[in-house]
């Protein structure tokens, strides 16, 4: 099957849209598929370019046996809402644009975050005269509407028809959360036609493994019981909750946080950070995907964090699969699936999102009792290694993609 993929991101990138798009699609290559992602320039979510590309017009590269073609993008720090709009109406446009390299596959694959690359790989698809399935990882406008970025009025009305149309134009939709599903078929949208695909994990890169000791020394951290955050510094997560309870706790000398990751609040974060002149806070930026296994594995207490809205009460953070898998202590701050999927599961310690004693008092928890912490941990790695293994799933989706393929022959 010849799978044409579009995305937004794609490695070097690091974050979890890039890396799940990226291992599906190496593991489609290595069970014979013929696969082309296109996408941008990489440059997220910083807005400035990776080492050894241009931004130019096109420019092509082979990863991992697949065909990866790449168009100029708009630069832009992924902040401020009426930019990052731009940066994802022009990837859309370029994408289209470029679209002619490609050869004409059996299907084409748009994912989201973000909205316009599904218009985009819906137009391509009509193009090519080929199926279209969508791949929604995010439920755009209303994540946006319940963070406050856009209001009602004219334009959420025509983006909501331009999310119904999206919906009923695809041959097939993928999803990652039954929530997601629930919301789609509202749309008008058939149940037979939306195919459920967790998040999951590669067990050969994400599995038990010993503290990485130097890794700790170098970053002062040696000695510390550390509570890490790991992930998009973004509105999404609260995370601005994480430095008040550090300076609840900065008479603790033990406990320090640390923020791994970047996004629109970091430089927020870091002057408040300043401002209350926490010495107990470490906000380390983006790290190599390929150290990510030794930072799981050398934090003492890791989190999971989504903001007190409804609409995050659908997601299912892809991290905490890798986390579990590691075997390592997770405090998750969400409502919704995930925590009815952790209920299950009995591998992380619960509690409610955005509240500053319940979170103080879930971190002593770990603390007072560890073999309980580490019970849980190998209650979670179990779970995870009994349902959400990569190759796996990327199977099932590509089983769904030849399914649609059949359908519309």
């Amino acid at each position: 099957m010849k799978i044409l993929f579009v995305s937004h991101y794609f490695p070097p990138e690091v974050n979890a849209p890039a890396n799940r798009t990226h291992e599906h699609c190496r593991r489609w290559v290595q069970d014979g598929h013929e696969v082309t992602v296109l996408t941008g320039v990489p440059n997220h979510p910083r807005g400035r370019i990776f080492p050894g590309y241009r931004n130019r017009w096109i420019q092509e590269e082979s990863v991992d046996g697949i065909r990866v073609i790449r168009t100029w993008m708009y630069l832009t720090p992924n902040s401020g809402f009426l930019r990052r709009v731009a940066n994802y109406l022009l990837f859309a446009l370029t994408a289209i644009l470029a679209s002619p390299r490609a050869e004409r596959p059996d299907v084409v694959v748009a994912t989201s975050p973000q909205f316009f690359v599904g218009i985009a790989g819906a137009i391509i698809a009509k193009l090519k005269r080929r199926p279209f399935v969508l791949e929604i990882r995010d439920l755009w406008p209303k994540s946006v509407v319940e963070l406050g970025q856009l209001g009602p009025g004219p334009v959420l009305s025509t983006l909501e028809a331009l999310e119904t149309w999206l919906y009923r134009s695809a041959a097939g939709i993928v999803v990652n959360t039954r929530t997601f599903h629930d919301h789609i078929t509202a749309r008008g949208v058939r149940s037979e036609a939306i195919e459920l695909v967790y998040n999951g994990i590669d067990p050969a890169l994400f599995k038990p493994r010993p503290k990485n000791a130097s890794l700790l020394a170098k970053h002062g951290l040696a000695d510390r019981f550390t509570v890490a955050y790991v992930g998009t510094l973004g509105l999404a997560h609260g995370l601005r909750l994480l430095v008040d309870v550090a300076e609840r706790l900065k008479s603790r000398s033990e406990i320090h946080f640390v923020l791994i990751g970047d996004g629109a609040d970091r430089e927020k974060l870091e002057a408040d950070v300043a401002r209350r002149g926490l010495q107990n806070f470490h906000i380390l930026g983006l790290q190599p995907r390929d150290a990510m296994p030794d930072w799981i594995a050398s934090i003492d207490v890791l989190l999971v964090m989504l903001r007190d809205l409804p609409v995050f009460e659908t997601v299912i953070p892809s991290k905490i699969f890798e986390f579990l898998a590691q075997e390592r202590p997770v405090i998750l701050a969400a409502k919704g699936e995930i925590r009815r999927m952790m209920a299950e599961a009995g591998g992380a310690l619960v509690i409610d999102p955005e509240v500053a004693d319940q979170l103080i008092a879930a971190i002593d928890e770990v603390i007072a009792h560890p073999d309980q912490a580490a019970r849980r941990a190998e209650s979670g790695r179990r779970w995870v290694e009994a349902g959400f293994l990569r190759d796996d799933l990327a199977r099932k989706m590509s089983a769904f993609l030849e399914r649609v393929v059949r359908e519309a022959a």
